[in-house]
């Protein structure tokens, strides 16, 4: 399991940074609309986690859709 985790590293990396950002964008939205930091905070804290996982799986498709166009072709 600890392999699997080191090969995704970067992955890993870049999408716990989107998460980063992610989540100050949310909170500071929230803070806007609602004017209360609790309420924003608590509001902001679900979506930007299920989006960062979400974002995990977007850049492994788009990877292994990367990963196909550049093969060679094969031989007939």
């Amino acid at each position: 399991m600890a392999r699997i985790a080191l090969a995704q590293l970067p992955t890993l990396r870049k999408t716990a940074s989107y998460l980063l950002l992610h989540m100050m964008v949310a909170i500071l939205v929230a803070y806007a609309v609602t004017g209360n930091l609790m309420v924003s905070l608590t509001l902001s804290l679900i979506e930007p986690a299920v989006q960062a996982v979400a974002f995990f799986f977007h850049e492994k498709a788009w990877e292994r859709r990367a990963d196909r166009g550049a093969a060679p072709p094969v031989p007939a």
